[in-house]
């Protein structure tokens, strides 16, 4: 580039920068409208002082139209107001069959049976009782669009039909809160007395004897003086009583002995230690009502009035009363004869065998496999008897034991980490058992 300048003549180089110069000072030089702009606002403004500006409403008119069309857009997606059904509520009477409340309702047989082919669930609305509503939802063409049954106080079957004219069923469970409630009693004529006097349901009273079934013959066992503590569960719905639920601890106090039980997440009921509450056999095969003739080995037999060993219990309740099976097993024997009636023999392990007598009807035969608590037959007086009864006999290879005070094999305990976190758990739980009780009595003593 310095070559090529260099070969310029001088003369020649002079002229160019002239001419560059005057170039450049003719661009810097202001318009007189810049000038006048300059001048005016040198002359106008002053330091410090805050001046409005006129902005133009171009943004703002914008904004406005792109409001309006937004409204017009929000009009035009607007959904569609949705039909309102006309509701028919049929309450079931007597003799009435579902398919006599879709005629009432005027919804056609077609329809009744594509919704009893929904499922299982559907199921349910053949099996109606009086008393309980059906709910009919119509549309505008009265066809039938939803279907309300309420089978219980926490689940509604919901039938309901969707744009494509298919019925699908679904169950809606309400949500149930559970209110921890508290129970106590003291024995004077008899357990159930006393439990519904403490204001427990008959079926709570049936689960503490459950519980504690392992461990106290309430046929027999119980005396006036004893005691029992319960706390449960009451469930609520909506705010309303929907029944009762599990027994969360329990305490019972027979003759002096104080027997604890606590429920574990398992189902099972425990003893504060981890010990089971569960135990091989039951003590009583029936539940409880009053024993007639205890274990005596020398008592006088009472039909044929000669000194005979009287080994077992008798049990006195109404013919046509559940016998339990005591434990698992299998049955050995079952049949008649004039001595014994109807009779169910079965063996268990450890050499042991329970025979039950004078039954009015048997519901095993020999062969089955039964579990502890299964019905092997039903109380009565066939045989050489002198009224209806069971007589349970217990023996421990071979030899007669009273079942009342033979010391059963117990079930398995829980064990290691889970047992030290039920024992842990059971302090608080026992505490506030023993609290309400002594509340209670002070209450009662006041």
């Amino acid at each position: 580039m310095r070559q090529l300048v260099a070969k310029i003549p001088s003369r020649h180089r002079a002229l160019i920068l002239a001419i560059s110069v005057g170039l450049a000072v003719i661009l810097l030089l202001p318009s007189e409208q810049a000038s006048a702009s300059k001048s005016s606002n040198s002359s106008a403004l002053q330091v410090g002082k805050r001046y409005s500006l006129d902005i133009p409403h171009t943004e703002q008119q914008l904004a406005q139209g792109m409001s309006a069309d937004i409204s017009e857009l929000e009009i035009a997606f607007e959904p569609e107001p949705e039909h309102k059904l006309q509701w028919a509520s049929l309450q079931v009477q007597r003799g009435d069959v579902l398919s006599s409340l879709f005629r009432k309702a005027n919804v056609s047989q077609q329809t009744m049976l594509a919704i009893l082919a929904l499922g299982d669930n559907t199921k349910t609305l053949t099996r109606l009782f009086p008393g309980e509503t059906l709910e009919f939802g119509l549309d505008d063409q009265g066809e039938l669009a939803e279907l309300r049954y309420a089978i219980n106080k926490l689940k509604t079957l919901i039938i309901s039909r969707d744009a494509q004219g298919q019925y699908t069923a679904t169950e809606l469970e309400k949500e149930i809160e559970h209110r921890q409630q508290f129970a106590s009693a003291e024995i004077q004529t008899s357990f159930w007395r006393a439990g519904i006097e403490a204001g427990l349901s008959e079926a709570q009273i049936m689960n503490l004897a459950g519980i504690f079934g392992w461990d106290i013959d309430f046929g027999l066992d119980l005396r006036s003086g004893d005691s029992f503590s319960v706390l449960y569960q009451a469930n609520y719905v909506d705010g309303d009583f929907a029944g009762y639920g599990t027994i969360i601890a329990a305490q019972f106090q027979n003759q002096g002995q104080v027997i604890q039980a606590i429920r574990h997440t398992d189902g099972n009921y425990y003893k504060p230690d981890g010990a089971s509450m569960r135990q091989a056999f039951l003590r009583a095969p029936v539940s409880f009502q009053y024993v007639s003739s205890n274990f005596n080995p020398r008592r006088l037999h009472p039909v044929l009035g000669t000194v005979r060993a009287h080994n077992g219990v008798d049990y006195v309740a109404p013919v046509g009363t559940p016998i339990m099976a005591a434990g698992d097993g299998r049955v050995t024997q079952s049949g008649y004869n004039n001595l014994n009636g109807n009779y169910v023999f079965i063996q268990h392990a450890n050499n042991i065998v329970t025979k039950y007598l004078h039954l009015s009807r048997r519901n095993v035969k020999t062969g089955d496999r039964v579990k502890q608590g299964a019905t092997i037959g039903r109380l009565g007086a066939t045989g050489r008897v002198t009224g209806a009864h069971l007589h349970y006999e217990f023996l421990v290879n071979g030899v007669h034991r009273n079942p009342r005070t033979v010391k059963l094999p117990q079930a398995t305990p829980l064990q290691g980490a889970e047992r030290d976190s039920f024992v842990a758990t059971t302090a608080p739980i026992l505490a506030e058992l023993q609290t309400k009780e002594r509340v209670l009595l002070a209450k009662t003593a006041s």
